[in-house]
């Protein structure tokens, strides 16, 4: 256990606070990059991009912004600005999305769209660091799912937002970039408020935990990715159900942007919820969840409006399971000294492998739905029995 913090505002209850105003600056964030994602492919449409630049962006972005985690996070750690880091890649971040507004051609619109990826690169790890050291105080699961749920919250409200002004303003697409900047704005000031407030994060972390400090990491953490990468790949792209929910007709193209807010919804309450449990049962509380997300893409390729819907839904609560526990997770097999690392190489991986399980798919899709289903579903369920491993080393007290 943590030594409690002499310092008043290193109590329990500040650690809540800097979780809850860390939640505001990615719930407002996630507004701005979240809307302005839900309307990107169209608007290269419009400025004269082809398919095939649409499809090469979108997956070169998701790939830069975790695969460049993999030097962020060793980065961030080396020199130990993680404040520094997580203002530059927010900044760059809230700059590159309103600028759309003045793009009036593809080339400008693709190096806006990939600094935004690699903004969030840059950011993450070293921000996951310094929530690491308040979600101690109140549960590693509990301060990453809340932080989790709220950044959900905002990936809902974003693609609201921009339909909103598209229909008030008659799809003027450099209109809704340019009222982006509000949230952009209170973005940057909400974080300005954290830094301000809480210059030191890694104080509310008075003690080590009781692990071994070498220069690599424990079998139990390379078990653990590798489980994390398999349900990656199993992930189907919302993109590619969106495309085939308009190609098979089983969703009206009003409501998609619906259903992807759904599935939004339902991730930042599962982030709550397996959050919660993860602090009581460990890394078993993903078995379930690991399950639940593999009926999702059964559900979406074969179902009809209402099974798609539920599809939707279980996909959403598997990402929010997820991407809430992994930080949670790794943050009980590493000392604090090597999270930054540790999250640059674990949600790199975990990138890399959605990339890679989405290009598998979207390959599989052309030729058979089936082999899409099977794919992902036996990839989702192979993860299984690694997290099993996984629990039972850090029930022997093998963490690291």
């Amino acid at each position: 256990m943590s030594a409690t913090p002499t310092n008043p505002k290193l109590s329990a209850r500040n650690a809540l606070q800097f979780v809850v105003l860390l939640g505001v600056v990615s719930l407002f964030a996630d507004v701005t990059y979240e809307g302005a994602r839900s309307i990107n492919g169209p608007f290269l449409a419009v400025l004269g991009a082809s398919a095939v630049v649409v499809g090469v962006v979108g997956g070169l972005g998701e790939l830069l912004g975790y695969g460049l985690r993999l030097v962020s996070g060793p980065l961030s750690e080396r020199t130990r600005q993680f404040w520094f880091l997580t203002f530059a890649g927010y900044t760059i971040q809230m700059i590159s999305v309103p600028a759309l507004a003045y793009a009036n051609t593809w080339g400008v619109a693709v190096a806006l769209i990939l600094s935004e990826r690699i903004a969030k690169a840059i950011r993450t790890p070293a921000r996951d660091v310094m929530l690491s050291h308040a979600a101690k105080q109140m549960g590693y699961g509990w301060g990453f799912g809340l932080h989790e749920a709220m950044d959900q919250i905002g990936a809902l409200l974003g693609p609201l937002l921009v339909a909103v002004v598209l229909v008030r303003r008659g799809n003027d697409y450099h209109q809704a970039f340019a009222v982006l900047v509000v949230p952009a704005l209170v973005t940057l000031a909400v974080l300005a408020l954290a830094r301000w407030r809480y210059p030191r994060p890694e104080e509310f972390e008075r003690t080590e935990p009781h692990i071994e400090t070498g220069r690599g990491f424990s079998r139990a953490f390379w078990i653990y990715m590798a489980g994390a990468a398999l349900v990656a790949a199993g992930f189907a792209d919302f993109s590619l159900v969106a495309y085939h929910f308009q190609k098979a007709g089983t969703v009206p193209a009003a409501w998609m942007p619906v259903f992807y807010s759904i599935a939004m919804g339902v991730s930042g309450a599962g982030s709550l919820l397996f959050g919660r449990i993860f602090d009581r049962r460990g890394i078993s509380v993903l078995v379930p969840a690991t399950i639940l997300s593999a009926l999702a893409a059964p559900l979406v390729f074969l179902g009809h409006f209402w099974a798609a819907l539920a599809g939707a839904a279980f996909w959403g609560l598997g990402v929010g399971a997820h991407e809430s526990i992994i930080p949670a997770a790794v943050a009980t097999m590493v000392p604090a000294s090597r999270r930054a690392t540790a999250y640059g190489v674990f949600t790199g991986s975990y990138g890399v492998f959605w990339f890679l399980g989405s290009a598998a798919i979207g390959i599989l899709y052309d030729h058979s739905i089936n082999a899409v289903i099977a794919f992902s579903v036996a990839a989702e369920l192979a993860a299984i029995p690694l997290f099993l491993v996984v629990r039972r080393k850090q029930t022997e007290g093998q963490t690291v």
